[in-house]
């Protein structure tokens, strides 16, 4: 399984047994517990509710929830006894559910389009070997993941390096700002943006990572804030509102942020409060970089207007406790939630 070495596991699949098990992140950083996912309504249930978040990750957890019903056809041999178009026509109903999950983030879309495209085309083969190139498929999505996020920390950590500061043309070590959590949770592990600061730390170039809280869902807080402790990497968790403070008084090598979608035009869409922290950086001159796979490229969409903008529950910001539990207040008691 996709792993690295003293890294969270958000994803855990065991091929041979069809068993897939996500970490719950409503409960971190208290409690590590793993949710099992024996099918797509659950696998929609733990997206939709947050359990796991984060682009790859959703994209990864929906089609290996596909993939275990479909190991389950295969298992006890029952393809060969079912119908060839009902059950096509079945897969495409779940892909088109597993998709109003999370409707923000393109990798979900585009993984289930090429499902889609392995439907499409099928011709001359039987419904069996269609079913396991579907959880092949699957497999090699959360596998080709923690290769791609490898590669993006490389590549990130190398940009980052090679901007110049104050007349230098090299730094010996840098000080970045990220938002949300774009590492190991959010991915099948090692991460895009968090990636990028976890390869500066191995690469002894990193003098201090800095995560913002990210409110509503606190997911800097609690999850990336976690992570770079977890990991041992010096770090600092500021409030949302401290970055300018931030910016005016310690000189920063770059801002590095994730994506759910980034369009034809480069508009970028990410966490709520992403857009403040570019216009900060922009004014302060601080380099503003987004790390991504191409898979959370949309060429089919011109400008970020077009983005389909996901909207939460506004009972999310009317809790006591942890906002990410989501519990739901009594009727007509609103509880808030005040720090």
């Amino acid at each position: 399984m996709p792993s690295s070495k003293n890294t969270l596991e958000a994803i855990r699949y065991d091929r041979s047994n069809g068993v897939l098990e996500v970490l719950d992140q409503l409960l971190l950083p208290l409690d590590h517990v793993y949710i099992s996912v024996h099918n797509v309504d659950q696998a929609w249930t733990v997206i939709r509710n947050m359990n796991v978040r984060g682009a790859p990750a959703i994209a990864i957890v929906a089609c290996l929830g596909l993939a275990i019903e479909i190991k389950g056809l295969l298992f006890q041999d029952k393809a060969a006894n079912l119908d060839m178009q009902a059950t096509v026509d079945d897969i495409k109903n779940k892909l088109s559910f597993l998709e109003t999950s999370r409707p923000t983030a393109v990798n979900l879309k585009k993984s289930c389009d090429a499902i889609r495209g392995l439907l499409t085309n099928s011709s001359g083969k039987l419904l069996g070997e269609i079913l396991l190139s579907i959880e092949e498929y699957a497999f090699q999505l959360f596998q080709d993941d923690f290769n791609v996020n490898k590669a993006i920390g490389k590549c990130g950590a190398n940009a980052i390096l090679d901007v110049p500061q104050e007349g230098s043309e090299a730094k010996s070590s840098v000080c970045v700002l990220t938002h949300c959590n774009t590492g190991s949770l959010a991915t099948a592990g090692f991460g895009t943006a968090l990636g990028v600061i976890r390869t500066l730390h191995e690469l002894g170039k990193l003098e201090r990572a800095y995560c913002t809280e990210t409110r509503p869902y606190n997911q800097g807080a609690r999850l990336t804030a976690y992570e770079l402790l977890f990991e041992k990497i010096p770090s600092t968790l500021i409030c949302d509102n401290m970055v300018g403070a931030l910016m005016q008084t310690k000189p920063l090598s770059a801002v590095i942020v994730g994506a759910d979608r980034v369009v034809a035009n480069g508009d970028t869409a990410n966490k709520i409060g992403t857009y403040q922290l570019a216009i900060l950086a922009k004014h302060h001159g601080v380099p503003f970089f987004v790390a991504s796979p191409i898979s959370t490229i949309d060429l089919s969409l011109r400008n970020g207007k077009q983005i389909p903008i996901e909207e939460r529950n506004p009972v999310e910001m009317k809790i006591c406790g942890c906002p990410m539990r989501a519990c739901v207040p009594p009727a007509g008691k609103e509880i808030f939630f005040i720090v």
